[in-house]
């Protein structure tokens, strides 16, 4: 499959290991906590500001991808995904788009499954060697530390928006107003 980060319109995302560095936090009273990373924060906000969708699928199920999905905007949420391969079919239907119109970070063996179907599959830095070798893109910076972020920025410059999407927050790279 020929893979084209032009023609990609939602983000889809791993949570531990891809918008976490895949450490789980648990307290005395087995309360989960992550941590995730700001950058990755700001780039999935600038995603969806240029006219896309995000997605989170994770074969885990927690309070904290809950509260991190609705302060980020995140459309859809697929969490307690068992088989990721049916999770991505149950995104096409609810986002109403065909497998190849979608990108997928993700970093373990259980995204392998999406990887193969996608339009264009990344893997972060740090992700187990088969995922790496069936993304279109690996990352440089590792989960949890900036992949995702590298990812839109990687989309965005493929769909000629980068200038677009730097002239939001710097009016130097802001386009031309034509003249009346």
């Amino acid at each position: 499959m020929a893979h084209d980060a032009s023609q990609i319109d939602l983000l889809a995302l791993d949570v531990d290991g891809v918008m976490t560095d895949a450490s789980i936090m648990l307290d005395d009273d087995g309360v989960e906590t992550k941590r995730f990373n700001s950058r990755d924060g700001f780039g999935i906000v600038l995603w969806q500001k240029m006219g896309f969708r995000t997605a989170i699928i994770t074969g885990r199920d927690g309070v904290a991808v809950r509260h991190r999905a609705k302060e980020l905007g995140i459309a859809f949420v697929i969490q307690g995904a068992a088989e990721k391969g049916a999770a991505l079919d149950e995104l096409c239907r609810s986002a109403e788009l065909e497998a190849r119109q979608i990108a997928y970070v993700g970093d373990d063996w259980p995204d392998l499954a999406v990887m193969r179907r996608v339009g264009f599959p990344i893997a972060v830095a740090d992700a187990a060697a088969p995922v790496r070798r069936r993304a279109a893109l690996v990352t440089k910076a590792a989960g949890g530390h900036g992949a995702v972020r590298e990812a839109v920025e990687h989309l965005l410059a493929a769909k000629g928006l980068m200038e677009r999407a730097l002239g939001m927050y710097d009016q130097a790279h802001a386009e031309p107003t034509p003249p009346t």
